[in-house]
């Protein structure tokens, strides 16, 4: 061989098979946040999972997904299965690439929203395939700055909870080694989440790290007067005080409050996240890997916040984001939601207030026989070799 002649190579892998899975999650009870008692939305009782199986001719495998709540998951399935034949044949090491085909693929539903979660399935898919093939966890493919993350619960504190029991599931989070505990609020008696808010910061002591969540549903003069009320007890955040949207009114309070603002995660493009940083709207960036897309757009998101001195602490689905946050330039807070466990076959790791990144090639996940038992509708494109 001469010094001008290319190296030949192996053949390119290719996609050949995919499966998509509609599953959905009952949850144990009726969960209501300020949107519910605003009249908004009714309690919500089951999360809608869309699965994607993606795997090569030469045998290689990934799992991704992306889900919806209350409204869009038939939708999102029906929008992936008509775009995912995109995939088939293609080299599974494009994630980029492919991710931008299956949004020309749905060009003309949008950009944003269910348009882009139910890529999310496929590219969350592509990167676990990259990584098991690597042998390499998730994070450990992208670059990982730590092994643990800082972690806070939400999940005990939803409005429907009474008081008395809202102070029981913090202090059992605190002893179960969750590092932080959010508490959601904005209800019509701003007087009420004041009285919710201080039981537990009194039950707590000062030390454990507290946040509070109004789910978009205060005004710009509720949230400047809430926001004043709340400076005095050392919160972590204050989380979407103003409809997603409003970055003037969230720049506006982050710029005069010491208490920081995080907002983010209705939001579900790239650009719309582009938007919150230029207004400076945010101290922390909340996005969501399947409500934007995926990894793909995730990643993009994440260095504009990281450009702009932003604190992270992605929305849900701690799964993944688990990974996403072990990325991170700075210290970041990962939301801990035990809802999805029963989906998957293995768990993820709390130790003294961290959540620790698994080792696992890829996500470390499998589907569970509860996920199958739950699937409600499934296709399969292409055919397995």
């Amino acid at each position: 061989m001469t010094a001008s002649t290319p190296p030949t190579s192996p053949a390119a892998d290719s996609i050949a098979w995919i499966r998509l899975s509609s599953c959905y999650l009952p949850l144990a009870s009726p969960i209501s946040d300020a949107k519910v008692l605003t009249g908004r939305q009714k309690p919500m009782t089951e999360i809608a999972m869309l699965f994607a199986e993606i795997e090569t001719k030469d045998g290689h495998r990934g799992l991704g997904f992306s889900y919806s709540k209350r409204a869009g998951g038939p939708g999102q399935f029906a929008h992936a299965k008509e775009i995912a034949p995109v995939l088939i044949g293609a080299d599974p090491s494009d994630i980029s690439k492919l991710w931008t085909q299956l949004c020309w693929a749905g060009a003309s539903v949008g950009r944003s929203g269910m348009a882009v979660q139910a890529i999310g399935a496929f590219d969350v898919a592509l990167y676990d395939l990259k990584a098991r093939r690597a042998g390499l966890s998730l994070s450990k493919l992208l670059g990982s700055q730590r092994d643990s993350v800082r972690c806070y619960n939400t999940s005990g504190g939803f409005l429907h909870t009474p008081i008395e029991q809202l102070v029981v599931n913090a202090a059992a989070s605190v002893e179960r080694g969750i590092g932080g505990i959010k508490l959601k609020v904005g209800q019509p008696d701003g007087a009420l989440d004041i009285r919710r808010v201080e039981a537990v910061r009194r039950q707590l002591g000062d030390q454990v790290p507290l946040m509070i969540d109004a789910n978009q549903q205060w005004d710009r003069p509720t949230a400047q007067r809430m926001c004043r009320v709340f400076e005095p007890l050392g919160l972590v955040w204050i989380e979407e005080p103003l409809d997603a949207y409003d970055f003037e009114g969230h720049a506006a309070l982050a710029a005069t409050f010491d208490t920081p603002i995080a907002t983010g995660e209705m939001l579900t493009s790239g650009i719309e996240h582009g938007e919150l940083i230029r207004h400076r709207a945010a101290d922390y960036l909340m996005p969501d890997a399947p409500r934007v897309g995926g990894i793909t757009p995730f990643l993009k998101i994440a260095a504009q916040a990281e450009q702009a001195g932003l604190g992270l602490g992605p929305h849900f689905a701690m799964e993944l984001h688990v990974h996403l946050g072990a990325v991170y330039a700075s210290e970041p807070w990962v939301e801990h939601f035990d809802w999805l466990e029963p989906l998957f076959n293995e768990r993820l790791e709390i130790k003294e207030g961290r959540m620790l990144v698994p080792t696992r090639p890829g996500l470390g996940l499998s589907l569970s026989e509860q996920a199958r038992a739950w699937t409600r509708e499934s296709a399969e494109i292409g055919r397995r070799v």
